[in-house]
């Protein structure tokens, strides 16, 4: 799968949204990209974390695990870690608190493992899945994603690599650019954020 075949994926799902939207990460854009209404569709879904399997075999090589930080990666890590024939594992945390393996989950000595995101914008729920990874006896080889919107400069600490690497501008709230201030903001997303 080419990063235009996911892009087309996208809008045929009517995932690729333009407007004003909050991002989870509380940064203001014209874009948002509505993972959910991609996962929402099984045959979808595979297709495209099948296509990100394929560029994490060929950037890292045979894997064991992919751990994927709740809840947004759940369903791409899972996929992903079919299409690769290795085991899926998630983070999450406790209200307030950083992630963690939980449920008895861990990455055994002498595994290969790689974190799976859904959409990567600055990175912080990337690094903050892969830290709660650091004292596993595990390898982590590095970090995947199905769309890089940073074009690139997102840095998780480890490598990244992403199905597509886009450069969608995303702007502070008091640094938008006067058409996108014009336009009423919505937050589609799933983190808590305080508009502004």
């Amino acid at each position: 799968m080419t990063p235009d075949d996911l892009l087309e994926e996208f809008r045929a799902a009517g995932a690729l949204l333009e407007g004003h939207f909050i991002l989870s990460s509380g940064l203001h854009s014209a874009v948002f990209l509505q993972k959910m209404a991609i996962f929402s569709d099984p045959v979808r879904t595979a297709r495209v974390c099948a296509g990100l399997a394929s560029v994490i075999r060929d950037r890292y090589g045979a894997v064991d695990l992919v751990v994927s930080p709740a809840i947004g990666g759940i369903v791409p890590g899972y996929e992903t870690a079919r299409a690769l024939g290795a085991r899926a594992i998630f983070v999450e945390r406790d209200p307030g608190g950083p992630f963690q393996l939980r449920r008895g989950f861990s990455i055994p000595a002498g595994s290969r493992a790689v974190m799976v995101e859904d959409i990567v914008t600055t990175g912080l729920s990337s690094r903050e899945c892969l830290a709660a990874l650091r004292d596993q006896p595990g390898e982590v080889v590095g970090a995947a994603c199905l769309i890089d919107r940073s074009g690139g400069r997102a840095d998780l600490g480890a490598p990244l690599v992403a199905l597509a690497t886009l450069d969608i501008p995303n702007y502070p709230a008091d640094q938008l650019p006067p058409d996108l201030a014009a336009i009423p903001a919505v937050k589609p997303g799933s983190r808590a954020t305080t508009p502004g």
